[in-house]
Formats: structure tokens, sequence, C-alpha cells
């Protein structure tokens, strides 16, 4: 790997391909790693991007900390025999993201883009159309029906409910719904 010396380009962005469900232990593993050795000025920082995911179901909202790039982990580094052989040898780590055993850093724009990525807040709805919701407020309030519908913003919903006989559809607001448990 003594060609990696050669094509250094100082401080850059590599991401690092780990095992699913391993990027907390190798950023931890890494960063520990970094401290002990004394290899600041060789990696500088070590990021697992993420997002806030608001999940909704009905009433009920929870708060979900979601992974945006799962089985990656970024690093901020200078490329070097010793920093490259750092990284590759953390356990969980398969391998840098380039052609080969050559890791190619980020551009400026891609890291640019994944940093005002992280850190966003999503709504997720836990709805999907055909499901059986109950109607927990208004006048249809205690009829259960089909979720036909979601408006383009997701606050506005259709319901096909069953009422004499005949399946009619019933618009009402997101809040006014929750998953059925039939």
């Amino acid at each position: 790997m003594s060609d990696i010396n050669e094509m250094n380009e100082g401080v850059r962005w590599y991401v690092a391909h780990t095992y699913s469900g391993y990027e907390n232990k190798v950023k931890m593993n890494l960063e520990k790693i970094v401290e002990n050795r004394n290899l600041g000025h060789l990696i500088h920082d070590v990021r697992i991007p993420t997002e806030t995911i608001i999940e909704s179901d009905g009433g009920t909202e929870r708060e979900i900390e979601s992974k945006i790039f799962p089985a990656y982990v970024l690093v901020k580094m200078i490329m070097t025999d010793e920093s490259w052989h750092v990284v590759r040898n953390i356990s969980g780590v398969t391998g840098f993201v380039g052609p080969g055993s050559k890791p190619v850093p980020l551009s400026d724009e891609e890291v640019a883009a994944i940093i005002s990525d992280e850190g966003q807040v999503s709504e997720v709805s836990a709805f999907g159309l055909g499901d059986n919701v109950d109607i927990i407020d208004g006048i249809f309030s205690g009829y259960t029906g089909r979720l036909a519908e979601i408006s383009p913003d997701g606050d506005e919903v259709t319901v096909i409910i069953s009422t004499v006989g005949r399946d009619m559809p019933v618009k009402l607001e997101k809040k006014h719904i929750r998953k059925s448990a039939k």
C-alpha cells in the first residue's frame, strides 16, 4: 500500500464500509485508538450521519434516530499508510469505498450535502394505504375503516367506512385516526 502516501491529498473525508450494525462500535474504537496512539494529526473526525425521524400513529408520536447511510462511517483524515492501516484494521471495518484497495475521498460538494442533511428531522407516518384505522374524533368517532388516501402534506386522510350497507369516503385530519388493533 505504499502508493497511498503518494496519493495523499491532505485532510479529506473518506468513507469506511462496516458490517451492518457495527457503525457505532467502529466509531468508538477508532476514536479510542486515535486518542491512545496520539494520531489526532492524521485522523481528525469520525461521523455516522443520522437523521431524526418522527413516527406518528394517530395521536402518538415518537422520535427515532436513523442512520442515513447504514454500514458506512465517514472519516476525516490525511490518507497515509499508517492512517489507512489504523482504520482498515478496526474490528467491523471491511474496507474503504473506492476501486480495489484505493480509497477515494469525497468531494467538497458531497461532504456539504451529507453534513447539511445530518440531524434533519423528517416525519414518517406509521400509516399505509389499505391499513385499517379507527376514527377517534369527530362525527364518525367509533367507526373503523380502510385508509384510502393520504394528502401530499400528510395532514389529511380519506378513510372508507361502511355505513348503512354502503362504502363511504370520509375526509379527516390525520390526528383523528389511529391504527386499528384488528
